[in-house]
């Protein structure tokens, strides 16, 4: 079993915000393929999937993004599941708009959501998938975070969400090294 982790805030507010790139992946997964069971759990909203045999959680955490560690943490617990069957999605200022970069673990960037997960799991060693959403030219990194994108960002993100959707697949199918050559 895989869980794939995409971090957002909840309620409509938030909808196709700069922050909520992870539930936007986690939405592109869940039209490709039968949602077999879907269940509010651990402050969470997961669907459970098949990719090809492997059963897969897709997982949208309700706590905000801050405490995102709330919710993973016992779900890992429930499941018995090793580090490496986690894979987090999250958005990433420090990388140009569009952009998609899969590591096997790392820092948290100073992003709250990952220092939440770590901190919960006590270990950065999971495998994670970033997308950049550029910094802003000026002014403050929440109302950056928390703004909508702009008409001509807005392909961008479609094109990446697919690429990372594509990514998380082949991750699950056939590890993190060949996901990491094929989309970094």
């Amino acid at each position: 079993m895989k869980i794939i982790v995409g971090l957002g805030n909840p309620g409509k507010e938030y909808k196709d915000t700069r922050h909520n790139v992870g539930f936007m992946v986690m939405e592109e997964l869940a039209s490709r393929y039968r949602v077999e069971k879907q269940e509010s759990r651990f402050d969470a909203i997961i669907g459970h999937i098949r990719m090809g045999g492997e059963k897969v959680l897709l997982v949208k955490p309700l706590t905000y993004m801050n405490l995102s560690g709330k919710s993973v943490q016992p779900l890992m617990h429930w499941y018995k599941l090793d580090l490496n069957d986690l894979m987090v999605v999250y958005d990433d200022m420090d990388l140009p708009m569009g952009t998609l970069r899969i590591r096997k673990q790392g820092g948290n960037g100073g992003h709250k959501g990952m220092a939440s997960i770590s901190d919960r799991l006590g270990s950065q060693d999971f495998a994670r998938s970033r997308i950049g959403i550029g910094r802003p030219n000026s002014g403050e990194a929440v109302n950056w975070v928390l703004g909508r994108f702009t008409e001509d960002e807005r392909e961008q993100i479609r094109m990446v969400v697919k690429n990372a959707a594509d990514a998380l697949e082949k991750w699950v199918q056939v590890g993190i090294d060949e996901a990491m050559n094929a989309y970094n």
